[in-house]
């Protein structure tokens, strides 16, 4: 297929073949803005093969060598409908067989016939495969970390006070368009996947050596609640959580799992957290000022662990589920 600037399409070709049946090659493709070895290509090739040699011509080539079998790729179709292996399965079954094949081939295979999904195997294309639930079984089993960003509140209020049209807005803009930063806060926050008892704090970056001093102050947060070891860790892939002042803090003893990119459901339980403290707490009511903010989310944080409803704990305070009792609860707060 010729691309949208070419100066040849079929029926164009058609036209360069009937102006050099008088004229010379040469004179016609000066005059169409191509170069003569080109024109000469497309008379050569109506002369020998007539119109059919106007039409483009695939650039697969006549001879692959080293291409799959066509047994093979059989063999790959039958094993993933019947049994429906995956591709690093099927490459271990030919290795076995004495068929070397690398692993991005054989998905690539997977592809062309129309089965790189799971979902493609079934005919309605419906998911074949029911999905599993991360389930925690005790305290400290599981634990969730995210970092949700959000702007900072100027002193005096944000646009949410004063409207879009106000004039700190419209300062705030400007200053903007000088090169000033809006700036940021980071909430860092850590969910116990068993109890959904959680701890955030606002931070102002979220670089490696912050999560990991945010990790170790959750740590010692959660041994106050009586969940003294953390069996493993559940992040997504951001750069902080891959750091290696992070690894450290997360510890030999603690599995520390990655999320799948692109999938945060599979780190659901603070991403649930997050929206729930984006509605009842972050954009709740207005605030005047960043402080005013951070205030509000320590003490949504207590409402949170020890006196708000939760699905999860059959609608007790996530604190209720813990083995050890917290007695040190201020029973009222403003």
């Amino acid at each position: 297929m010729s691309h949208r600037n070419a100066p040849l399409s079929p029926e164009g070709r058609r036209r360069l073949i009937e102006r050099c049946r008088a004229r010379p090659i040469a004179h016609v493709a000066a005059e169409m803005g191509i170069s003569r070895a080109c024109a000469s290509k497309w008379v050569n090739r109506y002369r020998r093969f007539g119109e059919l040699g106007l039409v483009d011509r695939p650039s697969t080539p006549h001879r692959s060598p080293r291409s799959t079998p066509v047994q093979v790729i059989a063999q790959i179709e039958s094993w993933r409908r019947e049994k429906k292996w995956s591709a690093s399965r099927i490459t271990h079954e030919l290795a076995a067989r004495g068929v070397r094949l690398n692993r991005r081939t054989v998905t690539r295979h997977l592809t062309q016939l129309g089965l790189g999904r799971r979902r493609f195997l079934d005919p309605t294309g419906e998911c074949n495969r029911s999905p599993g639930k991360i389930t925690a079984c005790w305290p400290g089993h599981m634990i969730h970390l995210d970092v949700k960003k959000v702007g900072r509140i100027p002193d005096g209020g944000g646009w949410r006070v004063h409207g879009r049209d106000s004039n700190q807005n419209r300062a705030a803009a400007r200053a903007k368009d000088a090169g000033a930063r809006a700036g940021y806060v980071y909430l860092h926050s850590i969910v116990d996947g068993f109890s959904r008892l959680a701890y955030t704090e606002p931070l102002g970056d979220e670089k490696g050596t912050t999560a990991a001093g945010f990790l170790a102050r959750a740590k010692v947060w959660f041994a106050a609640h009586g969940i003294t070891h953390i069996h493993r860790v559940i992040t997504d892939n951001g750069s902080c959580y891959r750091s290696r002042d992070f690894a450290r803090i997360v510890g030999a003893r603690t599995r520390h799992q990655h999320t799948r990119p692109y999938t945060p459901r599979h780190n659901d339980k603070v991403e649930r957290y997050n929206r729930i403290m984006a509605e009842e707490v972050l954009y709740a009511q207005p605030y005047d000022r960043e402080e005013d903010r951070t205030a509000a989310i320590d003490t949504w944080n207590i409402h949170y662990n020890y006196h708000r409803p939760h699905s999860a704990a059959n609608g007790q305070p996530p604190a209720s589920r813990l083995t050890t009792g917290v007695t040190n609860v201020q029973p009222s707060y403003n």
